[in-house]
């Protein structure tokens, strides 16, 4: 018999918040992260915008020996999980860590360590580099540096899956305690990859927005005149228990994760197969695991990247999958206010995802204006939306045609 797996405690830290509650009120108001970038000169570039998190100090939120070890993308790592378990309430003296696990993935890992320590290496050869220069740039250091803060002795997994890396770690997770492998996983993903090369290069192969006038309405998921995605950094992680472990210990319950699947395109570098055809068997294989009907669905927080091919597939994949119900459902892109956080992304918006079914509260597509003919559903656009739904989806697509699929619902006992 499998386990039923809740959240207990969410995590986040975004372009536009610096915590949980404060990144979900931004999602909500409409309040945006994106602005011209500040760590470091972009003078002359066509894109100069991004999703940074700003003042951040690692120093006032970490011990400084572990700030000191930890690249930037594993310090929010920290930061993150630190305030999911706060939220769940969990006191390790009373847990086996031998049953709790970390999931928690990246994109592209330590890459400010990575290049810097290059840079280092260059110039002066490798006396150049620190001790800590490998240990600071592996991707999987991230849920290390997580599974020390908290002895969590269990399961530990570094999912890279590019855009969808949040999402496979908590989709693997609810698998690792629902097959009894654990009872409580940390889960979720880390992004700093706002660095000169990384935008460089996404820039060249013109896939960022270049509307750096208006920074804050830059990011336009399915509207007509969307241009690309902007970047953006953070963190986003979830305690995910089984259902027996949270009732023993009187843990409160922001919702259930009843559904999970992943599939690949298998079609191209970037590009997402025709008609969203990965993500449609991806929708309905995460729907088949819940046990549901498409018609169960209220809400999906999708993918929306802002950009052209994306919206307009991942809206095709929606009407293939939804049929009629399709013009019932609501949904949005929080990305309109984030960006785009790489293996981050899911991780945030599995956060927005909870929290639209604990609050019921549906957050906007923030800066939706013009209508796509081809983009036709109910993006809710501009204005967040009072709605009590019981199941909600959370999509994240990534590069190499890897999709994955969350299935939520509200909890009711």
């Amino acid at each position: 018999m499998t386990a039923r797996v809740v959240v207990t405690g969410l995590g986040a830290l975004s372009p536009c918040g610096d915590d949980a509650p404060s990144t979900w009120a931004s999602m909500v108001q409409g309040r945006s992260g994106i602005r011209l970038v500040r760590s470091f000169e972009t003078e002359g570039w066509p894109v100069r915008i991004a999703g940074e998190v700003l003042d951040f100090d690692p120093v006032a939120r970490l011990d400084r020996r572990t700030a000191k070890r930890a690249d930037r993308v594993a310090q929010f790592a920290l930061v993150t999980a630190a305030e999911a378990v706060a939220e769940a309430g969990l006191d390790w003296d009373k847990e086996d860590p031998t049953r709790v696990g970390v999931y928690v993935g990246s994109g592209v890992g330590g890459v400010r360590e990575l290049l810097g320590g290059h840079e280092d290496f260059l110039r002066e050869g490798y006396r150049g580099l620190t001790p800590f220069y490998l240990p600071k740039s592996l991707t999987n250091l991230p849920a290390g540096q997580v599974a020390m803060a908290h002895n969590a002795q269990g399961p530990s997994l570094c999912v890279s899956t590019a855009c969808a890396t949040g999402n496979h770690s908590i989709g693997e997770a609810w698998r690792a305690i629902r097959y009894g492998d654990a009872d409580v996983v940390l889960a979720g993903g880390s992004e700093s990859a706002v660095t000169p090369t990384a935008l460089a290069g996404f820039m060249v192969m013109k896939a960022l927005s270049r509307r750096n006038d208006a920074p804050e309405k830059a990011c336009r998921p399915f509207d007509a005149e969307r241009d690309g995605f902007v970047m953006g950094e953070g963190a986003g992680i979830l305690v995910l228990e089984s259902l027996a472990h949270a009732r023993a210990r009187g843990a409160r319950i922001l919702a259930e994760l009843i559904g999970y699947a992943l599939t690949n395109d298998a079609y191209h570098l970037t590009a997402p197969s025709p008609g969203g055809a990965g993500a449609q068997r991806c929708m309905r294989l995460a729907l088949r695991s819940a046990g549901l009907a498409p018609d169960a669905v209220g809400y999906i927080n999708a993918h929306g990247t802002s950009t052209p091919q994306n919206d307009l597939t991942e809206t095709q994949a929606i009407r293939a999958v939804f049929g009629d119900h399709a013009d019932r459902l609501m949904v949005s892109s929080t990305k309109s206010v984030t960006g785009h956080l790489l293996g981050a992304a899911g991780g945030i918006e599995a956060v927005a995802t909870v929290r639209t079914l604990a609050d019921g509260v549906i957050p906007p597509t923030a800066t939706w204006e013009f209508r796509d003919p081809a983009c036709d559903l109910d993006y809710v656009p501009r204005d967040a939306r009072q709605a009590q739904v019981d199941v909600a989806l959370s999509n994240a697509f990534g590069f190499g045609g890897t999709n994955a699929t969350l299935v939520f619902r509200r909890f009711a006992g």
